[in-house]
């Protein structure tokens, strides 16, 4: 190290960190429930990764990451469909393209920063194993 405090360090640098994901797993939600998946199973499934991204343990970390990772392609795959849909209406396209395109990138970022090394995440987060 440098010798500088870290700018996202103890609870404020675990919040950072994980805020953009927490947003992209309720998104992620959002786009079970509209694709037609069942409330029963969306939610709890939502819940459960919310809760993973909580628990500071590698593999809990490397969970939430691996999920987000799958889902920019199914995010690319809706938008594709759906910019599909709209050329096949003869209605616009370009801004649904762009906000899909946008949602793809965001989730992409996200699990980007959740696949982090686990030792600067850890000693980011004031969790280093130290006492």
């Amino acid at each position: 190290m440098n010798g500088y405090a870290s700018p996202v360090a103890g609870v404020s640098g675990f919040i950072l960190r994980r805020l953009p994901a927490f947003l992209s797993l309720l998104m992620l939600g959002a786009l079970a429930l509209r694709l037609g998946l069942p409330f029963w199973l969306a939610v709890p499934l939502t819940l459960a990764l919310l809760v993973a991204l909580c628990v500071p343990k590698a593999p809990a970390q490397r969970l939430v990451g691996g999920f987000l990772w799958v889902s920019v392609p199914a995010w690319l795959g809706v938008a594709w469909v759906r910019v599909g849909e709209r050329l096949d209406g003869g209605q616009p396209w370009v801004r649904l393209a762009v906000i899909l395109g946008a949602v793809a990138l965001f989730t992409g970022w996200s699990a980007w920063l959740m696949s982090g090394r686990m030792k600067d995440i850890r000693t980011a987060d004031g969790a280093d194993g130290r006492r």
